[in-house]
């Protein structure tokens, strides 16, 4: 028996080289390949969706902005113009949610500290209340690096045009004013052609974690 097997062992080997090879190839061409989606208004809850483009289902994309941050510097989408970031929208008073966020947000910045693509943009969602001092205070006490994290302040208007027309992640209630809103625990992942690739619960661990790892999967894609 052994000298049949030493005597075909060569051609053994290649029968179980090109086995493994195909069952790796098969194995590969049934695993469908990773997509993150491209987020249009009709793929959204539409809660969170102004109902005038909550019928539209392609091209949508971030529009320009022009607010203010924690610096009192301008911040245009000019700041953000080849960078893949992380949108929320938060208030530097909220008790409840916005803490959790805010220190997942930065968890999430230092584990990206060496990697320059990646951005990070808080809109707050009480303007009238977080001035430019209310800001910095906060960015100083929540270890915000504001050379990639703006903390941005701006017309109410704009703020919510921008959430619930660009971002799709503000809910509103009607009863406190044309631009009302809540804000909700999402973080909104943006690529480099400014489209939303992405939500994820700010508050859970287990989906930061796995907006990280969708982060590198896009610096792969772009």
């Amino acid at each position: 028996m052994w000298q049949f097997f030493k005597k075909f062992r060569i051609l053994f080997i290649v029968v179980f080289i090109i086995s493994a090879i195909s069952i790796y190839l098969i194995q590969k061409a049934l695993t469908p390949p990773k997509h993150l989606p491209i987020y249009q208004p009709a793929m959204v809850n539409p809660a969170l969706v102004d109902s005038s483009i909550s019928y539209i289902k392609k091209y949508h994309t971030i529009a320009d902005f022009k607010l203010i941050n924690q610096n009192g510097d301008t911040i245009t989408q000019a700041n953000y113009k080849n960078k893949i970031y992380v949108a929320n929208f938060f208030y530097t008073t909220c008790p409840s949610i916005c803490p959790i966020m805010t220190a997942n947000m930065a968890d999430l910045q230092n584990m990206l500290k060496d990697d320059k693509e990646v951005f990070f943009l808080s809109h707050s969602v009480t303007p009238e209340i977080d001035s430019v001092a209310q800001l910095k205070k906060y960015a100083l006490e929540k270890g915000v690096d504001d050379s990639r994290w703006n903390l941005v302040t701006g017309s109410k208007k704009q703020i919510y045009e921008l959430a619930r027309k660009s971002y799709m992640a503000v809910k509103t209630v009607g009863d406190g004013g044309p631009y009302d809103m809540i804000h909700t625990e999402n973080f909104i992942l943006v690529d480099k052609k400014r489209r939303i690739r992405g939500y994820y619960d700010g508050t859970n661990k287990d989906d930061v974690m796995q907006l990280l790892k969708d982060i590198k999967f896009l610096e792969k894609e772009s």
